[in-house]
């Protein structure tokens, strides 16, 4: 028999065995999520969207919840390469623009066509419930967590003020993505392809005449600074074009979650976080256009019938599009359809 000493320091130890692993229960209940994208930490997504989704998620969670952001590519990689960071498990969250990957997402992309969305708030919804029905299997690996556009995309340029269709002729124009590419060449423009983050010195250097670009990332880029002349459609008409965004979670990782923190996750994701979403992009328009207002800058809208030649020599992209897709077994005609019809519904 043991005597009555060593059964008490026994007894000592399977309790201090037992806190530990309460200790380690209360600890693995704890998580914190490596965030990545790739605007600065002053930009309005990062100040106004992805800083306030973490700060909700873990207020929610009490506290087990945690995010650590990593904005401007500070983990390493380009922006293209973010959507396959959260995919491999490098990372636990991104918020990105899954087309910069060209040819990838072509089901997403149908969100992109020129003239298509006016306002974020509403088209974003109607982007996240469109993916949902018809392009699950693009995020296969991540689980969308929301979805949303800009607030439209304008052409910022340089010194050159385009008027009308034939100003465009020859210059070269900044394309987000690839129907970003083919918008500008049916405009007559030259499009070069990079990411937001390499704009302003290709304006300042004059590697390119302009950009593509939507308000809400200008002032963050001192893009009211660079351009000299800013050109937008007329008010209650479509914007030329849009980009679509993204922050998705590695799906392992959400699967690995107990289901409390999971509840918190769905919580903050979704339809209406998506509509939040679009909400946070276009309240950066107008005083991002004040400034560039404040400073003297030219401002080019376009009359009615000039928009009406835009959106004609356009047409074709749309075109374009549904036959690329339809010859890879996609039925284009009826996604674009359906594009159309979410935003329509949207209030």
């Amino acid at each position: 028999m043991l005597n009555p000493p060593r059964r008490t320091v026994l007894a000592r130890l399977a309790a201090g065995s037992l806190g530990l692993l309460a200790a380690a229960s209360l600890q693995a209940q704890e998580v914190t999520l490596k965030v990545h994208h790739f605007l600065a930490p002053t930009s309005n997504i990062h100040e106004n969207l992805i800083q306030p989704w973490c700060a909700k998620v873990q207020k929610e969670s009490a506290g087990k919840l945690k995010c650590q952001l990593y904005p401007a590519m500070q983990l390493g990689g380009t922006p293209p390469q973010l959507f396959d960071q959260a995919r491999d498990g490098t990372v636990d969250i991104v918020w990105t623009v899954p087309t910069y990957q060209a040819g990838r997402f072509p089901k997403t992309e149908v969100f992109e066509m020129p003239f298509l969305t006016e306002h974020a708030e509403r088209a974003s919804p109607a982007l996240y419930e469109y993916v949902q029905k018809n392009a699950l299997d693009e995020y296969r690996g991540v689980k969308p967590l929301f979805l949303h556009v800009n607030d439209g995309n304008i052409l910022h340029m340089g010194k050159v003020a385009v008027r009308r269709l034939e100003d465009l002729k020859g210059l070269k124009v900044r394309a987000p993505t690839r129907l970003g590419t083919r918008i500008l060449s049916a405009l007559g423009a030259t499009p070069i392809q990079m990411p937001v983050p390499a704009v302003p010195e290709a304006i300042a250097k004059g590697v390119v005449d302009g950009a593509m670009l939507p308000w809400e990332v200008a002032t963050s880029l001192k893009m009211q600074e660079i351009a000299k002349a800013h050109v937008e459609t007329p008010a209650g008409h479509p914007k030329i074009s849009t980009i679509t965004f993204a922050l998705v979670m590695n799906q392992a990782k959400y699967d690995g979650l107990p289901a409390d923190l999971k509840k918190v996750i769905d919580a903050n994701s979704g339809v209406e976080t998506s509509r939040w979403a679009g909400k946070v992009a276009d309240a950066a328009l107008a005083p991002a256009r004040k400034i560039a207002l404040d400073r003297g800058n030219t401002f080019v809208t376009l009359s009615a019938e000039e928009t009406r030649r835009w959106v004609e020599a356009t047409a074709q992209v749309d075109d374009e599009w549904v036959r690329e897709v339809s010859a890879r077994g996609i039925n284009g005609k009826a996604l674009l359809d359906d594009a159309k019809a979410l935003i329509r519904k949207q209030p």
